[in-house]
């Protein structure tokens, strides 16, 4: 019995760490990418994108912020309220929202993708929850706690809600993939390497997170809040990178325009040639 309750304590101040670790982490993701945020979002009209990314940025700090101030009290982390738990899924669903959004774009905006991408999203949803709504039916037993005062009854099936969500961010992995292979896989673009590879690390460094909450949480679950505070923060970076890369294209493309159009009638002017070395260190 002593050992059991030594191995609670011991997990109970673990989860305490990995809530207010995940926190400190958004709070420190938001400080260096804040002005990413405003070069590439403040300026743009509010349209379903960035509502969704809004959404995906900001509830995390709630959601998170809850679950650090539980960790915090004295008599331990209580379990977790119903409004953390949907601060979290809708925080998640957001930030995988930006994903999907982020590949229907990759396959050029393709209509019959859209309604696959929407469709399986809403199954994938409808499952995750519906498991997650089971008190009464653990899917993955789980002991009564021995320390008064908490319980670890629930929850323990978030390990089969992470499963479903890990193959729902290996489906978009693998499409993703597909398109960069299958139409790029002979050009040599600094632009594409940039788009389609940080976009495919940040999903493999999502897809390793939740992994991780799939095997952990079958045991103990600690994990919660960094999984939505690492969807939060590599979503949002997944949106910056290709902000930043489209304005890249835009650019490369405005001043081959200008190229064109200036060498039928001979060499660039001083003005022209000024203004493609400004426009190339943007």
């Amino acid at each position: 019995m002593s050992s059991m309750l030594f191995s609670e304590i011991a997990d109970l101040q673990i989860s305490k760490f990995a809530n207010i670790g995940a926190f400190a982490i958004l709070i420190f993701d938001f400080c260096i990418t804040f002005q990413d945020e405003v070069k590439w979002t403040w300026t743009r009209p509010w349209d379903i994108i960035r509502v969704i990314f809004t959404i995906s940025r900001y509830l995390p700090f709630i959601g998170s912020g809850l679950t650090a101030y539980a960790a915090l009290r004295v008599s331990g982390p209580p379990a977790p309220s119903l409004a953390e738990n949907i601060i979290h899924i809708i925080g998640i669903v957001a930030a995988e929202g930006l994903l999907v959004v982020r590949t229907w774009a990759f396959w050029r905006k393709s209509k019959r993708m859209l309604i696959g991408l929407v469709t399986y999203s809403v199954v994938t949803v409808i499952a995750a929850v519906s498991i997650n709504v089971l008190p009464n039916h653990q899917l993955i037993s789980a002991g009564v706690s021995t320390i008064p005062g908490q319980d670890f009854y629930s929850s323990r099936n978030a390990a089969l809600v992470y499963t479903v969500l890990a193959l729902f961010e290996c489906v978009i992995l693998a499409l993703t993939a597909y398109k960069k292979f299958s139409d790029y896989r002979q050009i040599e673009s600094s632009i594409v390497n940039t788009v389609y590879g940080g976009s495919i690390f940040y999903m493999l460094c999502i897809i390793a997170i939740t992994v991780t909450n799939v095997i952990i949480d079958a045991v103990f679950p600690i994990f919660d809040t960094l999984q939505v505070v690492i969807h939060s923060v590599l979503a949002s970076r997944i949106m910056f990178n290709l902000r930043s890369s489209h304005h890249v294209c835009e650019m490369h493309a405005s001043s081959m325009t200008m190229m064109s159009e200036a060498i039928p009638y001979g060499q660039l002017s001083q003005m022209q040639t000024n203004d493609l070395e400004r426009r190339s260190n943007v």
